[in-house]
C-alpha cells in the first residue's frame, strides 16, 4: 500500500493533464504552483504500451493506459509528472529538492535490452523484455533466473525546465537542468540542488526505478511506478551551473558528457569549488583533499551524455 499523503502536502496525481512524455520545455504550463518550503507528493508511471504486462498477477495502474492514449510522445521515452512551479524562485536561483519519501506503486517492474543501445550496443542483437515481480512489503525484486535483489527505489529523472532558448529537449540526455541523471544516491534523506533557468523552476519527476546498479549498463533498471514526497524550496542565496546533492554523510557533484573523461572533470571541478565554498580551502588544497578522500563513481553509461558523480564524506571537512 502507498503511504498516506500528509494533509499539508499538495498531491499531484499522474493524469493525462499532469504527465508529459519525453521532453522538458520551459513553455510547459505548471500543473500546480506551491509556496516555497511546501511539501508535494508526486505520483508517476513508467512504460509505453509494448512494455506493459498481460499477466493478471501484475497490477496495472488504472490510469496508465488512459494517460498513454491522451499523450503524444516527444523526443524521449520518459513519462514525467509535473511540472510544479515554486513561488519566489527566479531564474538564476536554485531549487532545493528534499527527498522525503519514495514509495513503490505497483507489484512489478520491467527491464529491456534494446539492440544498438546500452553500454555494449553491438553485443546483444536481440530485443529482450522481462517483467519482474516486486514484493513491496518485503522490498524484494525477483529476477528471471530466480535471484533476488533488495529494492532501493529512486527517480531516474528529476529536473527543472531547461533554459528557454534550448526550446524542447529530450528527456534522454542529462544536462545542467538535471533530468535523466539516473543517480541511485538520490534516495530519501538526500537533498538535490538544481539551477533554475526560468521563474518557478518547473520541477518534474519520472523514470521510477525499483533498483539500479551504477552504470545502468543494459539501458534500463527495474523500471516501475513510484510516488515521491518532496519539500521544494526556492534559494536565492545560491548560484549553480550544474546539479549538486547532499546526503546525511556526503556531498555529491555531477558531470555529464559523451566522454567519461570530460564528465569526470566537470564533477571534480565542481567538488573543488564546493569545498572552497564550505571550508575556504584553496583550489590546490581542495584538489589534494579530493585525491585523498573523494570517490568518483560512474553514474550511468547509456544516456548519450554519460554520468560521473563525485562523493566527498562530510566528516573530512569538519575542523578539529
Amino acid at each position: 500500500m502507498n503511504a498516506a499523503i500528509p494533509r499539508e502536502a499538495t498531491h499531484v496525481a499522474a493524469t493525462a493533464e499532469s504527465v508529459t512524455w519525453g521532453f522538458f520545455d520551459a513553455v510547459t504550463k505548471p500543473t500546480v504552483t506551491v509556496s516555497s518550503g511546501s511539501e508535494v507528493v508526486i505520483d508517476t508511471i513508467s512504460g509505453d504500451e509494448p512494455n506493459l504486462p498481460d499477466d493478471p498477477k501484475f497490477e496495472l495502474l488504472p490510469e496508465h493506459r488512459e494517460i498513454l492514449k491522451g499523450l503524444t510522445q516527444g523526443p524521449g521515452p520518459h513519462l514525467l509528472t509535473g511540472p510544479v512551479a515554486v513561488e519566489g524562485l527566479k531564474a538564476g536561483g536554485v531549487l532545493q529538492v528534499e527527498i522525503l519519501d519514495v514509495q513503490l506503486r505497483q507489484n512489478w517492474g520491467y527491464n529491456v535490452i534494446v539492440p544498438l543501445l546500452g553500454t555494449l550496443p553491438d553485443d546483444f542483437p536481440n530485443f529482450v523484455l522481462h517483467h519482474l515481480p516486486i514484493d513491496r512489503d518485503a522490498g524484494i525484486v525477483t529476477l528471471p533466473w530466480g535471484g533476488r535483489l533488495a529494492t532501493a527505489p529512486f527517480f531516474g529523472v528529476m529536473g527543472v525546465a531547461p533554459p528557454p532558448n534550448w526550446r524542447r529537449i529530450t528527456t534522454t540526455i542529462p544536462r545542467a537542468h538535471g533530468g535523466n541523471m539516473d543517480n541511485k544516491e538520490l534516495v530519501p534523506g538526500t537533498t538535490v540542488y538544481l539551477p533554475a533557468f526560468c521563474d518557478g523552476g518547473l520541477f518534474s519527476v519520472g523514470d521510477g526505478h525499483a533498483v539500479q546498479g551504477d552504470g545502468e549498463v543494459c539501458i534500463t533498471a527495474v523500471e516501475t511506478a513510484l510516488s515521491g514526497r518532496f519539500r521544494l524550496t526556492a534559494r536565492d542565496d545560491m548560484s549553480l551551473a550544474m546539479p549538486r546533492a547532499e546526503t546525511p554523510t556526503h556531498y555529491i557533484t555531477m558531470g555529464f558528457d559523451e566522454d567519461l573523461d570530460d564528465a569526470v572533470k566537470q564533477a571534480l571541478r565542481d567538488m573543488i569549488r564546493w569545498i572552497g565554498e564550505i571550508r575556504g580551502l584553496s583550489a590546490a588544497d581542495a584538489y589534494t583533499l579530493c585525491s585523498l578522500a573523494a570517490d568518483l563513481r560512474v553514474t550511468q553509461t547509456v544516456n548519450v551524455a554519460k554520468g560521473i558523480h563525485c562523493m566527498l564524506p562530510k566528516g573530512v571537512l569538519v575542523q578539529s
